[in-house]
């Protein structure tokens, strides 16, 4: 028996395995929790329940040849060989066969952050002189990505329209498009994207189609409707503690292989690396993901719901009044809810901040603070915070305006003592 040429011995399972194998034996197709628990469990070194924490940075090898082989991807870590840190490290990779399984794709690679995983991808798809479709509302970082620094910066141009006009979106294409760009629900309108009608529009054109995710973890599984590309900000819903910054790119292999090329490869060139650590503490709360989502997504029910009452112009998907409430309902996930996330419509800024003041300070319903996915309620002005980077004639084509009210619905505290705090801070922004 030969000799291993690699250092690396683990008591878990094969780290590069694709994760179909599991989907097709009888899981759920439309079960993301069932997916991920159906993969199989990835134990520590030593046989601990948990995963282990490879801090190391480079990794050692038994052969001085088998250096040659690992740089030009001849072996790796499908072998059990590592190189260093910022192309492979296992901890990080048992996180990425989970995000895999979670989103139904054959693989996934971790990054640092939501922004990092964003640009890593889209640069992948898109060179000097190419052409993007966006939807019109975006997270205000994506928007000024595309908007202004891809152009600035690569010669990427990006047309942005309202992704629920299937003709608008049809007409922007030009024969330079290499990409469709939307959030399954967007940030902040919480707008519903119909998935499998852009991932036609964008394969008919020979695009790729690329779905930000981050709103609708387990809700919504973008893979499923024709996304090519999911990805995911994993500092908000999916890590769920508001304590570290991480994203995620979730594909199939030869996509995410093409990002670790050794030439042109965007997260080995660019290094938006996740740290071990950082990949270790999110793994260890994918467990809690769906029974959190639900959660989220009662609470923000009846937060909606008790606006709605008091006659507020409240956005919530899970809504009837909500302009996608049927489409949400066609392409969600049975039991996960419609999120954790509702806007309400103060009529002016001075309202939206009287609002969230009395809320945080004198009723300690929830904190004025971007980011979202938090145990405990966090609110904020869209258009002076995470949409701000738009300006005036772009906040008002995505229907954002200055008393928007964005509002990500924590899970502490009776949530009867919750609806009446809510109450009475729309009362006194707006009596």
């Amino acid at each position: 028996m030969a000799e291993p040429s690699c250092r690396v011995v683990r008591h878990g399972t094969t780290l590069m395995s694709p994760v179909p194998s599991s989907i097709e034996s009888g899981v759920p197709p439309r079960d993301p929790i069932a997916r991920l628990a159906a993969i199989r469990h990835e134990f520590g070194e030593h046989g601990g329940v948990n995963l282990s924490i490879e801090t190391s940075s480079t990794f050692t090898v038994l052969e001085a040849g088998r250096l040659p082989d690992i740089f030009q991807g001849r072996s790796g870590p499908r072998g059990g060989c590592f190189l260093y840190g910022r192309h492979f490290n296992p901890t990080v990779m048992a996180l990425s066969r989970q995000l895999a399984a979670l989103e139904a794709t054959d693989h996934a690679t971790c990054t640092s952050s939501g922004m990092a995983a964003i640009s890593a991808a889209i640069l992948s798809c898109c060179t000097t002189g190419d052409h993007i479709v966006a939807a019109s509302t975006l997270y205000g970082g994506t928007w000024a990505l595309l908007h202004e620094f891809l152009s600035q910066k690569a010669g990427i141009e990006t047309t942005f329209v309202d992704i629920a006009d299937p003709d608008a979106v049809e007409r922007a294409f030009t024969p330079r498009t290499r990409l469709l760009y939307t959030e399954s629900i967007a940030n902040p309108t919480l707008r519903v994207a119909n998935l499998p009608s852009l991932a036609t529009i964008a394969h008919d054109r020979g695009a790729r189609f690329i779905v930000d995710n981050t709103f609708s973890p387990c809700i919504i599984s973008p893979r499923l409707h024709g996304a090519d590309v999911v990805i995911h900000s994993l500092t908000k819903f999916i890590n769920g503690a508001s304590d570290i910054v991480a994203g995620c790119i979730c594909a199939d292999g030869p996509f995410i292989d093409g990002m670790y090329d050794l030439h042109v490869g965007t997260l080995m060139l660019l290094g938006p690396t996740m740290d071990p650590r950082a990949a270790y503490e999110v793994a260890t709360r994918l467990p809690s993901l769906g029974l959190r989502i639900r959660e989220h997504s009662r609470r923000a029910l009846s937060f909606a719901q008790r606006l709605e009452q008091l006659g507020a112009r409240v956005v919530y998907p899970g809504l009837p009044s909500h302009p996608d409430h049927a489409l949400l309902e066609r392409l969600a996930n049975p039991d996960y809810g419609a999120g954790g996330m509702l806007t309400v419509d103060i009529g002016s800024a001075d309202r939206a901040s009287r609002f969230m003041e009395h809320l945080q300070n004198a009723e300690d319903f929830g904190y004025m603070a971007v980011s979202l996915g938090f145990s405990e309620t966090l609110m904020s002005a869209s258009a002076a915070s995470t949409s701000s980077e738009m300006d005036d004639e772009s906040l008002a084509k995505a229907g954002i305006s200055r008393g928007l009210v964005r509002i990500s619905a924590g899970y502490t505290g009776r949530l009867e003592d919750r609806l009446d705090q809510l109450e009475r801070g729309y009362r006194a922004a707006c009596g």
